[in-house]
């Protein structure tokens, strides 16, 4: 991925003409990593900012249609294209870093940073084998003590992408959490969280990005029992909970370190941006073709049992998770109107 790809005129333009009507344009204010000079990018999370580090056994990111925009086939990014990492890297003047499961192969790449995110994973266990955020920043600890790969020099210029995205709380959905649990197991959820941020800015990383987490109850696997057309508000109100706390602990974080280096990502609010300018936005543009499959499906014989959209590039979500790389550029731009 390189800048010319990112912002090549024929994506602005169809960016523009679709996501575009409330006055969604590039706003070029303050950028509050400027002072840094950044050189890298360390990101820490899920599937939202795995950009290849899920193994092919346990995702469908590695199988077709993800990848359909860019690059062309799959590449292990849990979308049509590019996602926030991808952005996120361009908004600072680098490539996006390699993942860690490429470490030992990265060669130059390894001056841009390194994405320790795993889709699937959460601050605490998710689904097996996925590493939880510890373990992440128990990699990115080894890759700087053990390994050496990266310098004193090297952090000074370094900011950290952390996204945590809803694993946890999916996982408390499945293993059917009791409603009267919700709460406490959000404060558990932010308490580890916040120390994770600053475990990472504690290593040597300048500057900590982190995630307000997105409407969940707008994702289709929650929308998709009201046919898409609404979302599912008691979810949407945990997820102003977490939001909550995480702002709390993040200005509490800010007034205990010098120089405020934690940034908040408000992914809230640029979805729902995003959102208010678009019809019929909940709907998936890939999906399985009956309950039992999902995007990438395929039976025995590989024959797909999934369908796909004409136009990605006109949907926000990509699956039934996820945001097609239109939605992320979509997204990206409205965050920056943030700073």
């Amino acid at each position: 991925m390189d800048s010319k790809h990112l912002l090549s005129s024929l994506f602005y333009l169809l960016f523009l003409s679709l996501f575009s009507g409330n006055g969604l344009v590039l706003v070029h204010g303050g950028n509050p990593f400027d002072d840094l000079k950044v050189s890298k990018l360390f990101v820490f999370g899920d599937s939202y900012t795995d950009t290849g580090n899920t193994g092919k056994a346990f995702s469908y990111s590695w199988k077709t249609p993800y990848g359909w925009s860019f690059p062309g086939k799959p590449d292990g990014r849990f979308s049509d294209g590019l996602v926030l990492t991808d952005f996120f890297a361009e908004y600072l003047g680098i490539k996006s870093p390699i993942p860690y499961k490429f470490r030992r192969i990265g060669g130059k790449c390894l001056g841009h940073g390194m994405s320790f995110a795993y889709g699937g994973a959460g601050v605490f266990n998710t689904w097996s084998p996925l590493p939880n955020m510890t373990r992440q920043i128990n990699f990115f600890q080894q890759v700087l003590k053990k390994d050496r790969v990266y310098s004193k020099r090297d952090l000074n210029s370094s900011v950290a992408l952390v996204s945590l995205c809803g694993n946890d709380y999916f996982v408390y959905i499945f293993r059917n959490g009791p409603i009267q649990g919700w709460k406490p197991h959000i404060t558990h959820v932010v308490n580890q969280l916040t120390l994770n941020l600053k475990r990472i800015h504690g290593l040597g990383v300048k500057k900590v990005a982190v995630t307000l987490m997105q409407p969940i109850g707008c994702l289709p696997m929650n929308s998709v029992r009201y046919s898409f057309q609404k979302c599912n508000e008691t979810l949407n109100s945990y997820v102003t909970f977490h939001n909550q706390l995480l702002l709390q602990a993040v200005a509490k974080l800010n007034k205990q370190t010098k120089d405020s280096p934690f940034v908040i990502l408000d992914l809230n609010r640029a979805f729902k941006t995003v959102f208010a300018n678009k019809v019929n936005i909940l709907k998936p543009c890939c999906h399985g073709i009956r309950p039992e499959f999902q995007c990438g499906s395929v039976d025995p014989k590989g024959v797909k049992k999934y369908a796909i959209c004409e136009n990605p590039e006109s949907t926000f979500f990509w699956d039934f998770g996820h945001p097609t790389q239109a939605a992320w550029h979509a997204v990206f731009l409205a965050l920056r109107r943030e700073f």
